[in-house]
């Protein structure tokens, strides 16, 4: 199933065809499922870079809007979201102009779908420049339809600490480049466990993004943090779901 837009080919739209793979986030405390991240791929599961080198300024709004779809159409057919496991999406704030026109397609979609907004998480990226005064207002829209909102590889672009006093995301997913080799890494172990009682004290729950092996998995979990992706856990799967051994992984 490949989706893209839908419209026909004009200088605005987004034209080339692409689709979803799908990563999980594991809460290690339960030992289940927390969410399913839908990752853009190309029509035969070639990497994102070669969808994403396609979009530009004329055509960013449509290609935001045919991703979200495609997320959650691909979500449905899977049946992701028949328990309680959470769908998170990327979108593009810079792509959104009125954020109360905009979000109507992703009601739309997740209605068709028999998707709560309250299980879909929209996550935006913190390496792209952003209008503070109209991602906060985007951020007020989306909440007040059901929708968390999630703040993606923190600590690694744009002013940080700043951006979140002024965004305050539902989520906050750490940067793998802070968990990379952070078991032989003093400052980083020292760093993460700071900014996780940071997060803590403000009452964000926090993902820990790129952990590839249990030693930098024993870190995460001595600093608090229980919710995990990386390629330890589950490899992305093209148009499929990833199902790793969580019991594995399980605090017992």
């Amino acid at each position: 199933m490949t989706i893209g837009s839908a419209s026909p080919p004009t200088s605005s739209g987004f034209t080339w065809p692409f689709s979803m793979a799908f990563q999980p986030i594991v809460d290690l405390r339960s030992g289940r499922l927390f969410a399913q991240e839908a990752l853009v791929r190309g029509v035969g599961g070639e990497g994102a870079d070669s969808v994403l080198s396609l979009v530009t300024e004329a055509n960013r709004h449509a290609f935001d809007r045919a991703a979200c779809r495609c997320a959650i159409e691909h979500a449905d057919r899977l049946n992701l979201l028949d328990g309680e496991v959470m769908l998170s999406i990327n979108f593009m704030p810079n792509a959104i102009c009125e954020p109360e026109r905009c979000i109507r397609h992703i009601l739309v979609a997740a209605e068709k779908a028999g998707i709560p907004p309250r299980r879909i998480i929209l996550e935006f990226t913190e390496t792209e420049k952003l209008d503070i005064t109209h991602v906060r207002n985007i951020l007020r829209v989306y909440r007040a339809d059901g929708f968390r909102m999630a703040m993606d590889d923190f600590g690694s672009g744009y002013s940080g600490l700043l951006l979140l006093t002024q965004m305050q995301p539902d989520i906050v997913k750490i940067d793998m480049g802070l968990i990379r080799g952070i078991d032989a890494d003093p400052v980083k172990q020292t760093t993460l466990r700071h900014v996780a009682a940071l997060l803590g004290d403000l009452g964000v729950t926090i993902i820990a993004e790129g952990v590839e092996t249990l030693a930098e998995l024993e870190v995460v979990r001595s600093v608090g943090i229980d919710l995990v992706q990386g390629y330890l856990l589950a490899r992305p799967r093209f148009e499929a779901l990833a199902c790793p051994d969580l019991a594995e992984f399980a605090v017992t």
